[in-house]
């Protein structure tokens, strides 16, 4: 069984379903109604549909209504870079359609393939056997090697990113984004704001980054072990692709002494590969021997997580958040801020 749940429409993202069916009618490729229209629960940014037809069952994902933070919802992104993996050892869902006139369903929205596969979001993958747990774990590792390892200017995404230091920009966006939501005070956010400008590692890479690999955003096969679609693209840019490492190791560095997560866990007896472990397949995909300053690229995730928790929390303050859950984040954004702080100051004494 997959982890995903499929509802009802919420109120707050009902849409003209109508407006929706005529134009998929004109603009994608044997689309035939009538239409049913269903909603994934889960997923805090960009609320995503099933949109079921008597032929073929397709996906919408759209931006929430509402004000939205600046270069947040970017759904024109998601979209490109999708298209552009298309065709390579990436697994990506099909494109069919980008629509950017807001006044069809009120706002900007695409249409891709459903890929047959089962979605997880508990990382110890409870309902798999210790063999079964591996494989799909070092297929993480594989698979986000293939990524880093496709040309940008092969795939027509050489100018998917902005010029300058990755770091910089990306600790200035969130840095940003995070005040803009900010609804506590954060000491252990504020160290890390100052911290990490002032540390970012010298030697980075221009690859295709995801922004937010993990275990509940790729698609598991229907029978089988192994990754057959990667999505939630939205935070995709051209960067540095450890920091998508970085960003899938966190769980590593969660609450110990929690029932759920790897924080801590017998690693051997789950088959789930240590951190060492891990990181050690993705170099063997990616062609690297090691990293150095390993922990900056946890520490800024840890940053960019919480600042990232802290605008769904707020979203579901203000009423517009893609997910019921969203309320739940009260507290998420200070313990992982704090722990990325601790993680800072003990490879600041290492360095000494």
């Amino acid at each position: 069984m997959s982890d995903v749940e499929i509802t009802e429409v919420r109120e707050a993202h009902a849409f003209d379903e109508a407006a929706l069916g005529a134009y998929l009618q004109e603009y994608v490729t044997d689309f035939s109604g009538p239409l049913t229209v269903k909603q994934f629960e889960g997923g805090q940014s960009n609320p995503t549909f099933q949109l079921i037809t008597p032929s073929k069952t397709y996906v919408m994902r759209k931006q929430p209504p509402g004000e939205l933070l600046p270069s947040a919802h970017q759904v024109d992104r998601e979209y490109k870079v999708m298209d552009a993996l298309w065709d390579t050892p990436v697994p990506v869902p099909k494109m069919y359609c980008l629509c950017e006139d807001g006044s069809v369903i009120g706002t900007k929205f695409y249409i891709m393939e459903m890929i047959e596969g089962r979605l997880f979001t508990e990382t110890r993958l409870p309902t798999f056997s210790k063999e079964e747990r591996t494989a799909i774990y070092l297929d993480l590792a594989r698979v986000l090697a293939a990524l880093h390892s496709t040309d940008p200017n092969d795939v027509g995404l050489s100018e998917f990113g902005r010029p300058g230091n990755y770091y910089e920009r990306q600790i200035g966006r969130w840095t940003k984004q995070y005040l803009a939501s900010q609804t506590d005070d954060l000491p252990a956010m504020t160290s890390l704001m100052e911290w990490l400008p002032k540390n970012i590692p010298s030697n980075t890479q221009s690859v295709v980054v995801h922004g937010d690999y993990r275990l509940g955003n790729v698609l598991i096969h229907p029978t089988e072990p192994k990754i057959v679609g990667v999505l939630d693209w939205e935070l995709s840019t051209l960067g540095d692709g450890l920091a998508d490492l970085g960003y899938l190791c966190q769980d590593y560095y969660g609450d110990p002494d929690s029932d759920v997560g790897i924080a801590g866990i017998d690693y051997a007896s789950l088959g789930i590969p240590t951190e060492e472990q891990l990181v050690a397949e993705y170099c063997k995909h990616s062609g690297r021997q090691e990293i150095e300053d390993w922990p900056f690229y946890v520490i800024y995730n840890m940053f960019r997580s919480a600042g990232i928790i802290q605008g769904v929390y707020k979203r579901g303050l203000d009423g517009n958040a893609s997910s019921q859950t969203a309320l739940e984040y009260a507290d998420v954004a200070r313990l992982r801020s704090e722990r990325g702080w601790a993680l800072a100051e003990e490879f600041i004494s290492s360095k000494a």
